[in-house]
């Protein structure tokens, strides 16, 4: 009689660890699945950026911005301090430090930054002068953020965000048109 309650309830466990694999499965597939997130540059103090300063070699020009970045995942996202970089004409011509911050579940989070421009490399660059020329001056900048994924407090899974935003600073009306890209890899 033990023996056939004992069979019973090893086929009852079974079938529940079944069923809970297939709706942990479910779930990750589903709805924890890792969304990319949405991470915006916005340059602030454009105003104050001045071209008659670019006719010293030695200057360096520093641009403030403000990156948003969305987490629309269900696990937050915390990654420790990293540097963009600005590429013009595909050589970097500007760093971009980036405090290591936490970016909650399904929230999102604005950085103060700034980038500092290394103008003796863009003056240097003839491409460089037919954009100023054309009055609009088109750059791309990269940042990968290797961090962890916080799930519930208890699973911790390294990842790593990678962004490139492609950005146009029209020199007359000092209008700054920007399109970023976010891919995140577990």
């Amino acid at each position: 009689m033990a023996n056939k309650g004992l069979k019973i309830c090893l086929v009852l466990s079974f079938l529940f660890l079944i069923i809970l694999t297939a709706v942990v499965v479910t779930l990750f597939l589903t709805i924890f699945k890792p969304k990319d997130p949405n991470i915006t540059v916005r340059p602030v103090g454009l105003e104050n950026f001045n071209l008659s300063l670019l006719t010293n070699l030695t200057a360096n020009v520093s641009l403030g911005m403000v990156i948003t970045m969305e987490n629309p995942n269900y696990g937050s996202f915390e990654y420790p301090k990293a540097t963009g970089y600005v590429n013009f004409d595909d050589s970097i011509v500007g760093e971009v430090p980036i405090e290591g911050e936490l970016v909650p579940a399904r929230d999102q989070i604005a950085v103060n930054t700034w980038a500092n421009f290394m103008v003796e490399k863009l003056v240097t660059d003839t491409k460089f002068w037919n954009d100023v020329l054309s009055g609009s001056l088109n750059f791309t900048s990269t940042a990968a953020l290797p961090g962890k994924v916080h799930m519930f407090k208890i699973l911790k899974l390294k990842a790593t965000v990678y962004t490139t935003c492609d950005f146009s600073i029209n020199i007359t009306s000092r209008n700054v048109d920007n399109k970023c890209f976010s891919k995140i890899k577990l």
